[in-house]
């Protein structure tokens, strides 16, 4: 109403903790799946139409199987063993590119994913060439993005244009899970909505 720049809509947000852990460092991998579903489930969207997820990734042979199998299961809490088909949602994470930004890392994976909103581009991940080998995406609608490419936009079942969605994972050194639904902002200009 006031002309303001909307660069992306937060459609949920979620905050929780993983309680007693065996240590610092050691993720709950209940409390990540929880958090996501919370997200979504609120939100009243479906993970399916997901193009792209900013993953907390740390890049530890710990944390991100336990996020990875965290995201399976949001897409199993939704769909059951019927995941939506092929690779469709991109896996990445802003720390290949800079590093881990302790306290400011949830919000450089907010600016990477609306600038990639901005742009329609999801970026690379850099430094990717070995995955981890306790990450098993067989079967499920994650890929790992590894050259930049065109952010499709997808849709619906009667051939509607959906936003661009992301999901943005931040999880605190202590236990500490919070996750973000960002949508493409839609206007009603012609350039705006393609």
């Amino acid at each position: 109403a006031d002309g303001d720049r909307i660069h992306a809509v937060i459609r949920g947000t979620a905050v929780n903790h993983g309680g007693h852990a065996q240590g610092l460092t050691v993720p709950n991998p209940s409390a990540q799946a929880q958090v996501l579903a919370s997200v979504y489930e609120k939100a009243g969207v479906d993970p399916a139409t997901l193009g792209f997820i900013e993953a907390h990734g740390t890049g530890t042979s710990l944390g991100d199987p336990i996020e990875v199998n965290g995201l399976r299961k949001l897409f199993h809490h939704f769909h059951g063993d019927k995941s939506p088909e092929g690779a469709r949602c991109g896996l990445g994470t802003v720390k290949t590119n800079i590093g881990h930004l302790e306290s400011a890392a949830g919000i450089a994976g907010v600016i990477k994913v609306i600038l990639s909103l901005k742009h329609r581009t999801l970026p690379k991940s850099l430094h990717c060439q070995e995955v981890n080998p306790f990450i098993d995406l067989t079967g499920s609608p994650l890929y790992i993005v590894r050259e930049t490419q065109p952010w499709e936009a997808f849709k619906d079942a009667h051939g509607q244009r959906l936003p661009r969605r992301a999901g943005v994972s931040s999880f605190g050194f202590g236990g500490v899970n919070a996750h973000a639904l960002i949508e493409e902002y839609v206007g009603t200009s012609t350039s705006q909505a393609e």
